[in-house]
């Protein structure tokens, strides 16, 4: 191929590839098959291999590098990358307009939605995207160009720009992708990303530029934060000038500095927040003129011409149609509200979690009941009470056998939990094996409900240890099982008999002990023939296990089930043995930390590897040996408990400045 005929060809390659991915990412209609793409980028590619100065910024194969990169590399913003003061009423609202008047003369103000996302900053030189990064504390963030360069609507090249451009926007998932995103994990039996502003924290930090393109991420770009070669005397002209330049831009209404109609023009976005493809959590007021903005100033951590109203939990009420029970791993029985579908914060809801039947009766909840739900933290429907009986309702009667196999239920000691102690029982029996392979215990890939319930059906199965003795043609009689799908699953389960003692142990299920508990007991026990041995006296000396804990240890090697399962793994080879992990940074032993409420940037298993991989160890209980309490949103009774205490509490920000991490949040 000569270098013309590449040229022709690598145009008409740019024009086609980008036309796939318009239809896939924008319009979620595609026309060509994924190979169909893959092919012609390979072809792509191969054409700027062999003639690099084709290669171009924004050609198609910029957009997905793939390649796995190590630390994020830190970057210092030119232009501090500055959080907004919070409101909750339009009282504040109000305050806030007045202190503005008071300061500038006529002043103009954007309303515009605030996108519940995080916030990025992108760099453009001469119209090129030369640096995307993470707002990080506001003044140091991340490098993340390579995953922002897979964010479709960003443009990676502009026409006319300024020399000089750099624009702020919010990065977020769309929920339509999110619950493609969730289905997925769902599948793979992964744990599933709360919301969507927590998908796309995740998806954008990843290591591999192509999962973060697999996720459809999608900006608004809000303000223009430093130019050169261009004036303004307005935001609202920077938002229109970046519009023209190709950003996808935030949406606003300009006002007058009267708060009535500022408010009216909140409550018109809050009245459409839930038909919105995208979640928003509050309303952005800003002053509009740019030399207004100067004379007002900045307190210490926030401007003072701007402020975020955030809307306050959505309640809606809703007919309660029945009540199902669940039984759990241990034999609880979980009280499930099943209500007419509601929309709540974006998404269609029909079930909460009624917790106890000592819940139950102290919101006197029944059948047929019009009852108020919510979101917690726009994450997890609750139901906050009763508003009504039907005239003919009675009060709700908790079962007194197990809905799933018969057998009598009872109260669990002075706990208000209700239990079903039959160990054949079919429910504990499955949820104890989907527990045993999840990955947060022996990590079995491509092990989820589906297959385990289908094993369980077919009789290969009736206990976690039973998965070592399957066999590949004993898989291809399942449904949807092929040579291929079959050695993986195999492959899945061989590799789990290396897991680490802790992992075992936590993956049995002993009730009271997680991750955390499995961890401290085998550093302390490091062989289960010595946790085995151990009485519940000594366990309980562990810091950071209470009597409770150590008695369910104790007592699990008591019961002769229990025991006759770990006597299994080990004939079928699973690893009893444990090794301590070498910490090289220490600077955080000797302490014990605890986690509380929603932290917005890490899951709780990300927070807890980062503080172990420096030295500490994180309880699940507050206790006078805690050192240190990172409560997220929602914090709840620890953080009280802490408080009392008086032990030390920092939040997800400051855990993050402390392991020399940036926080991800606005």
């Amino acid at each position: 191929m000569t270098h013309e005929e590449a040229a022709v060809r690598a145009a008409e390659l740019t024009k086609t590839l980008i036309r796939m991915a318009h239809e896939y990412y924008d319009l979620d209609a595609p026309t060509a098959e994924d190979y169909e793409y893959d092919t012609l980028m390979r072809e792509l590619r191969a054409i700027e291999a062999e003639f690099p100065d084709l290669l171009e910024p924004d050609s198609p194969t910029q957009r997905v590098q793939g390649v796995a990169s190590g630390k994020f590399e830190k970057v210092t913003h030119t232009v501090q990358m500055a959080s907004l003061q919070d409101v909750f009423s339009f009282e504040q609202v109000a305050a806030f307009v007045q202190r503005v008047r008071e300061t500038a003369d006529e002043p103009f103000f954007t309303v515009e939605p605030k996108i519940d996302g995080l916030s990025v900053s992108l760099e453009y030189e001469n119209g090129v995207l030369t640096r995307g990064s993470t707002r990080g504390d506001g003044f140091v963030g991340e490098n993340v160009t390579a995953n922002l360069k897979t964010v479709h609507s960003i443009p990676l090249r502009l026409h006319g720009a300024p020399s000089v451009l750099e624009v702020r926007g919010e990065v977020y998932m769309p929920r339509a992708s999110f619950e493609r995103l969730a289905a997925q994990q769902e599948a793979a039996g992964e744990e599933v990303f709360k919301n969507p502003r927590n998908a796309a924290a995740g998806s954008l930090r990843q290591k591999d530029s192509a999962v973060t393109a697999s996720r459809r991420l999608d900006i608004f770009v809000f303000n223009m934060q430093r130019v050169e070669g261009e004036t303004f005397t307005a935001h609202s002209e920077t938002i229109d000038r970046m519009t023209a330049l190709g950003f996808p831009t935030i949406p606003y209404v300009r006002c007058p500095a009267d708060a009535e109609v500022i408010c009216a023009e909140i409550e018109k976005i809050g009245a459409m927040r839930g038909t919105l493809p995208y979640d928003i959590d509050g309303v952005v007021i800003k002053t509009d003129s740019l030399s207004q903005r100067e004379t007002l100033g900045a307190t210490a951590k926030y401007p003072k011409w701007a402020i975020a109203y955030k809307f306050p939990p959505e309640e809606k009420l809703t007919r309660l149609r029945s009540i199902e029970i669940q039984v759990g791993r241990t034999g609880a029985l979980t009280p499930v509200a099943v209500f007419d579908p509601i929309s709540l914060a974006g998404t269609s809801v029909s079930r909460a979690v009624l917790h106890n039947r000592q819940f139950i009766a102290e919101k006197d909840i029944r059948v047929g009941d019009m009852i108020r739900v919510r979101k917690a933290g726009d994450i997890i429907p609750e139901v906050l009470s009763s508003e009504s009986h039907e005239p003919d309702s009675v009060p709700y009667c908790f079962p007194e056998v197990c809905p799933v196999c018969g057998a009598p239920v009872f109260a669990d000691g002075d706990e208000a939990a209700v239990r079903c102690f039959n160990p054949a029982c079919p429910a504990q029996i499955f949820r104890s094996i989907v527990h045993f392979a999840s990955k947060g215990a022996m990590n079995i890939d491509g092990l989820g409900p589906a297959i385990v319930q289908q094993l369980l059906d077919q009789k290969l199965i009736s206990s976690p240890a039973d998965l070592y003795t399957l066999t590949k043609e004993q898989l291809l009689t399942l449904e949807g099982f092929q040579e291929k799908s079959a050695e993986n699953l195999l492959t899945a389960i061989e590799r789990s008999r290396s897991q680490p003692l802790d992992r075992v142990i936590a993956a049995l299920g002993i009730r009271n002990i997680g991750q955390n508990a499995a961890i401290l007991l085998c550093d302390h026990f490091p062989s289960i023939d010595a946790i085995r041995n151990a009485k519940a006296e000594d366990i309980a000396s562990i810091d950071g296990f209470g009597e409770i804990m150590a008695e369910s240890v104790a007592e699990a090697f008591s019961e002769p089930a229990f025991v006759s399962l770990v006597d299994a793994l080990i004939a079928n080879g699973v690893k009893m043995e444990y090794q301590a992990k070498e910490v090289a940074d220490t600077r955080f032993s000797g302490i014990t930390f605890v986690l509380t409420g929603t932290l917005l940037n890490l899951k709780r298993e990300e927070a807890k590897a980062m503080i172990e991989a420096h030295g500490g160890k994180v309880s699940g209980s507050v206790s006078k040996k805690t050192g240190i309490v990172v409560a997220g949103e929602d914090a709840g009774s620890k953080l009280t408990k802490a408080q009392e205490l008086g032990i030390e509490i920092i939040d997800e920000a400051e855990l993050l400045r402390r392991l020399g991490e940036q926080p991800e949040s606005e």
